[in-house]
Parts: structure tokens; sequence; C-alpha cells
């Protein structure tokens, strides 16, 4: 018996499909490059960081920032009347108009954009903003984590989607995230601090006159100093561990609520 070998002819691709493939292969090429490009933050990738001072009319200042990381410093070497700012910025778009950052003053409104949209966009913008004391300070961010450090003068923090973390602060504090934790370590006498998402974690060194504590969904720690406390907590769906004396009659009133999760107010070590 004859066997016949049959051979498969090799497939024929037109010329626009490989135009095609390609336009893909170099596609990936430059989406691999915009993702490693920025992989890491903007203060890790961006060694020539971009600086400027504002010079500020009055004792408030707003910032309005809609996706950069924020530091914000009081600081008594700043001089009185003008603030400074230190940008860093790592940006990569493909199949899109260049990424951008810009800044500016409008009276007491310090304005942060990042502009960065395409196909496959990677921005990371990080801010850093020295004020001089005597100013009062509200943060107002989208989409950041924001630190706050050596305040003796009101503080207001809000953020939709960002963690908030305030250090060496004396003066009354005002804290809000939609969606992050909370911490504090400060010896302001007023604390008011909410979370949509996220745990609170209040440290006060100082014995403090109101402490207002509410978090939807995490935990909720506060530490006091030694002392007694008017004391008034409730927990939706957790645990409650209150360990400070009580006092009704105390001028130094603790209020805390949480919706989901454990609360604990106790004496610091």
């Amino acid at each position: 018996m004859t066997v016949t070998a049959r051979t498969t002819s090799p497939t024929r691709v037109s010329r626009p499909a490989r135009l095609r493939v390609l336009a893909l292969a170099g596609a990936a090429v430059v989406l691999g490059a915009a993702l490693t490009a920025c992989g890491t933050s903007a203060a890790d990738d961006d060694d020539e960081p971009d600086r400027r001072t504002f010079e500020l009319p009055g004792a408030r200042l707003t910032v309005d920032s809609d996706e950069s990381a924020l530091e914000i410093v009081a600081s008594d070497e700043q001089p009185a009347g003008e603030i400074a700012v230190t940008r860093w910025f790592q940006g990569a778009v493909a199949l899109g108009s260049d990424p951008k950052v810009t800044w500016s003053l409008d009276g007491d409104r310090l304005v942060l954009r990042e502009h960065c949209s395409g196909v496959v966009a990677d921005c990371s913008s990080k801010h850093r903003i020295v004020v001089p004391r005597g100013v009062a300070v509200t943060v107002e961010s989208g989409d950041g984590s924001v630190r706050a450090d050596g305040f003796r003068d009101p503080l207001t923090i809000r953020t939709k989607d960002g963690s908030v973390r305030v250090g060496d602060t004396s003066g009354p504090l005002e804290l809000r995230s939609g969606d992050g934790s909370v911490r504090a370590e400060v010896s302001s006498r007023t604390v008011r601090a909410h979370s949509g998402d996220g745990s609170v974690h209040l440290v006060l060194t100082a014995v403090p006159d109101r402490v207002e504590s509410r978090s939807g969904d995490g935990s909720t720690t506060i530490d006091l100093p030694r002392g007694a406390y008017r004391v008034d907590t409730s927990t939706g769906d957790g645990a409650e561990d209150v360990s400070v004396p009580r006092d009704d009659s105390s001028p130094h009133e603790v209020t805390a609520r949480t919706g989901d999760g454990k609360l604990t107010v106790r004496t610091a070590n």
C-alpha cells in the first residue's frame, strides 16, 4: 500500500495584519517601559525636585490637592508671610498626552494638580510644604496620604482616600479620612478624628480637654495620660476595653464610637 505524505503550506500573513502585530508589540514595549519607570514613589525616583516659594497674604492656608502625597511642616525657620514647597514627580503615559503637575496660590489656597491620563498612565507625585509658625492650616486631599508635624496652631486635615499621620503638634486638631487609617501622637488639648473605613489610633502626650473619635469600619485605640476622664463609648459590632479611671464630673471628656471594630481607651504606658 502506498502512503502519500501531505504537507501543509505555511500560513501567509497579510501586510496589514503584520503591521497590526508590530504596532501591538511596540505598544507593549512602551507600556512595559511606562510601568517600569513608575514602579516606585516619586520621592524615590525623582532626585531633582522642583522648589518654589509662595507669598502668603495672611495667617491661614488651605492646601487643595487631588492626587499627591503631602508632607506639611510648621517651622520657626520659615520666614513669616511665605511658604516653601518642594515637588517630586514621576510620570509615564502610553497612548495619551504627556503627564504634568501644576501648582499655584490663589489668595490663601495652594492648589496642587496632577494631570495623568491615557490608555495606561502611571504617575506619582509628592509635595513637602513648610509654613511659618502662626499659620492655621486646612488640608483638602482627594487621593493621597497626608503627614503633618510641628503645629502649634489649628490644623484640619480631610482626605477622601489616604492615610493621615500627625506628630509633634499641640494646636487644635481635626482629622478626617474617608478611606484610610488615622494616627496622631500629639499634645493637643482638643482632638477630633474620624475614619470611614480604617483604624484610628490617638496617643495624647498631655491631658486633653476634649477627644472625639469615630470609625465606621476599623478599630479605635486612644492612649491617654494618667488621670480621670468623663468617658462615653459605644460600638456597633466589636469589643470594648475601657481601662482609664472614670469620673463623670471630670473636665476632661473622651467620646469614642465604632461601627465595626474593637474600641480601646487606656492609660498610656
